[in-house]
């Protein structure tokens, strides 16, 4: 059983952890590199980054009131978009928090070789043993070295910025646009990451008293400070020092300090660098050791990663996972470009970090309820979605590349060992289900709204009189209900060779002649039927061009199972299903006189309108009930199928026919799907063409084969079905 962390954390350590987590490569090492791109526009870079960052304050600041867990970042992106990115979230998040750990502590050692002539890797290992204890001790112990540490920093910082203003020389900043919109651009996606530390409190918000005060004002009071100190320090560094020193030095504040500072000023701004990158990296010990915690208790991560110490009320193991990795990195691998690579996940990160805000406003959850709201919702959000993304395009190649292989890692990780072992799913899925579902429902209302539903009957050569009459009692029911007509037809073609004396397909609708020799209400259907005959020379467009000529509803004619040419060369079924100018309905022959119920059968995405409309008036023309069967495979989360009952409650009250609903359990398999089919006394499916299906038949066709009972394939037509980015999105969450 996993416990509760202390809430020990008050609003100096909350500021603390904050700035802390951002002052230390970001100013310390980071300028020398973005003066390389934009000169003496890196001022504004900082400026700009400062701002972008402002969007994924608000929003993490809005979810941390919500829910104060440990676990950050992670948390957020698990419960708004899932656990899948979640995982993602939380795997990237602690690699970049780790590397960038690592970057502080081998980073920081040039600033301490200035004073004595030390070895930089085994200093930096040191160190880091030293924040690993220190953290696995206890969050209270950490908190009061962070404020000491963050306090000692801020005071050299602020002897740098008022001790070398006066000595700043404007001609420094001539250029100051030189590099274009590219460069500030390119500029600003590097010394962004030296704000990610904003909000990285919110990872043990759990541990932060009164969270629903002290986090948004840590959060948004500590990237306000920090922005100022930056744009001022950087204005000062590039103000008092040549471009060209500053460019090609590793302790870019060493140098600027030597330009303006006697030397115990250099003194205190070197014991800075290196106590603000301590900083950094106990910070990053701190926040990232909570994500595999978190992530444990979610079942994303292994259980021992949730333990607790009983002495020191800290999760130890996590700690020791995180100063692990760290302590691999220092020793054996050159961290700077890896960094940069956790730099750009990081964007990634504050990107999901908007939606997922997006995700649970729109959601309008009872249990949702922040302490603080972020101000400009949801145009904040998108702008730091659509910024977050520009910036990642000034990553560079690599940085890229290296993101995806973490989300790709990260996957292979949920799909293998969390996938099963979780049963839950995101607010921004669930959110798109239902107002899926209630897009269907919207579309199956209006197709169940009173209107005439004129249905053709197409006879071919070879259909008997006992099938012509079943098929015009489908017909009839379809058509009756919605004060509609049936138009039966005899299709015969004829060789090119003779003449026609009726209608040809080279003609055009318009000119269409149909022969019709009867006209009447059917005393056996009740309802208005019209006999005729089409004789051409090719009987598909033959019937697409009568039923476009008749505005028909809808056509019916029997189904023909697929042959090994039909498959390859496409049969004239498939080319009606492509071209009709309304619904087809593809009927599988069989007595139903003595059924007791319509079996309506879906197992992805929404139940068609058209194939609800027609199980309604079947079922209502002939007494009985509609049977509603959503199949899902077993491993769907119970929240899907909490949604599908809602969806199927709605249904019910729409049809005018008495409806049961059924949630059946499949393996994904066709026969497993036909299995289930096989309890039907009369079924109804959706039969649309899919490209994937050229060389085999569809599943539709190879369940209503496996069958015994009356079938109906429903083609739905192309007006009135979702677009095709409506029909993924409802293939992906329905």
């Amino acid at each position: 059983m996993t416990k509760d962390l202390e809430r020990d954390l008050g609003l100096p350590a909350v500021l603390a952890i904050s700035i802390g987590a951002m002052i230390g490569s970001g100013i310390f090492i980071l300028p020398a590199l973005a003066i390389k791109i934009a000169g003496p526009g890196v001022v504004l870079a900082y400026l700009v980054a400062g701002l972008l960052v402002v969007p994924a304050a608000l929003s993490k600041s809005e979810m941390a009131t919500a829910m104060p867990e440990a676990g950050g970042t992670y948390i957020y992106i698990e419960r708004g978009m899932g656990p899948l990115l979640g995982t993602v979230a939380g795997v990237g998040t602690w690699f970049s928090l780790a590397f960038k750990g690592a970057l502080a502590l081998v980073g920081g050692v040039p600033y301490l070789v200035l004073l004595f002539d030390l070895p930089v890797r085994p200093v930096a290992l040191t160190l880091a043993i030293v924040l690993i204890v220190v953290n696995m001790l206890g969050v209270k112990q950490t908190g009061r070295l962070q404020v000491a540490i963050v306090v000692v920093m801020l005071a050299a910082l602020v002897w740098f910025i008022f001790g070398g203003t006066p000595a700043v020389t404007m001609a420094q900043y001539d250029g100051f646009f030189d590099d274009g919109i590219g460069g500030l651009l390119a500029a600003t996606g590097l010394v962004f990451v030296s704000y990610a530390g904003v909000t990285k409190v919110a990872s043990v918000a759990e541990e932060v008293e009164r969270p629903s005060r002290n986090i948004p004002i840590g959060i948004l009071g500590s990237l306000v400070f920090t922005t100022i100190l930056y744009v001022l320090i950087v204005a000062v560094m590039v103000g008092v020092s040549s471009l060209e020193d500053l460019a090609e030095t590793e302790t870019p504040m060493a140098i600027a300090a030597d330009a303006t500072l006697a030397q115990a000023g250099v003194i205190a701004v070197v014991l800075a660098a290196i106590l603000a990158l301590i900083s950094t990296a106990n910070a990053g010990i701190l926040s990232s050791s909570r994500y595999p915690f978190a992530m444990s208790r979610d079942n994303l991560a292994p259980a021992r990663f949730a333990a607790v110490s009983d002495r020191f009320q800290t999760p130890t193991t996590a700690i020791t996972l995180t100063g692990g990795v760290m302590l691999v990195l220092i020793a054996f691998v050159p961290i700077l470009e890896i960094a940069k690579l956790a730099s750009a996940f990081q964007i990634l990160v504050f990107v999901l970090i908007n939606v997922a805000l997006i995700a649970f406003r729109r959601a309008e959850l009872d249990d949702y309820e922040p302490a603080f709201e972020s101000p400009l919702y949801p145009v904040m959000q998108l702008f730091g979605i659509f910024s977050g993304l520009v910036l990642l395009t000034q990553m560079g190649t690599i940085a890229l590349v290296g993101a995806v292989v973490i989300t790709g890692g990260s996957i292979i990780w949920y799909w293998f060992y969390a996938r099963p072992r979780t049963d839950r799913e995101g607010v921004a899925v669930d959110t798109i289900r239902r107002k899926t579902g209630r897009s269907a429902i919207g579309r199956t209302e209006a197709s169940l709204a009173p209107a005439a539903y004129d249905v053709v009957v197409a006879l071919t050569e070879g259909t008997t009189e006992e099938r012509e009459r079943r098929l015009v009692h489908i017909a009839a029911d379809m058509a009756r209900k919605h004060d509609g007509g049936v138009t039966v037809v005899q299709f015969d073609e004829v060789p090119d060779q003779i003449p026609l004396d009726y209608a040809s397909e080279t003609q055009s609708p318009a000119d269409l002649r149909f022969e019709a020799q009867t006209d009447h209400v059917s005393a056996e259907f009740d309802v208005l039927i019209q006999y005729g005959e089409i004789v051409s020379h090719d009987t598909r467009h033959a019937i697409v061009n009568f039923a476009q000529h008749e505005r028909a509803d809808a056509i019916l004619m029997e189904r023909q199972p697929g042959r090994l040419r039909h498959r390859f060369l496409g049969s004239p079924v498939e080319w009606i299903l492509r071209h009709a100018p309304c619904d087809v309905v593809l009927v599988e022959d069989r007595e139903f006189d003595d059924v007791s119920e319509i079996t309506v059968l879906t197992d992805q995405g929404p139940y068609d309108p058209s194939k609800v409309r027609i199980a309604d008036a079947l079922a209502s023309e002939l007494g009985v009930a509609v049977r509603l069967v959503y199949a899902v495979e077993s491993s769907v989360t119970t929240d899907f199928k909490r949604t599908i009952e809602d969806y199927h409650s709605e249904l019910v009250d729409l049809c005018s026919a008495p409806v049961t609903t059924e949630i059946a359990e499949t393996d994904g398999s066709i026969q497993d799907l036909s299995s289930i089919a096989q309890s039907a006394e009369f079924l109804v499916m959706s039969r649309n063409h899919k490209l994937r299906y050229e060389f085999q038949s569809s599943p539709t066709d190879r369940v209503i084969d496996a069958v015994e009972c009356p079938a109906l394939g429903v083609h739905t037509h192309e007006s009135d079905r979702p677009g095709l980015l409506g029909r993924l999105v409802e293939r992906i969450v329905f």
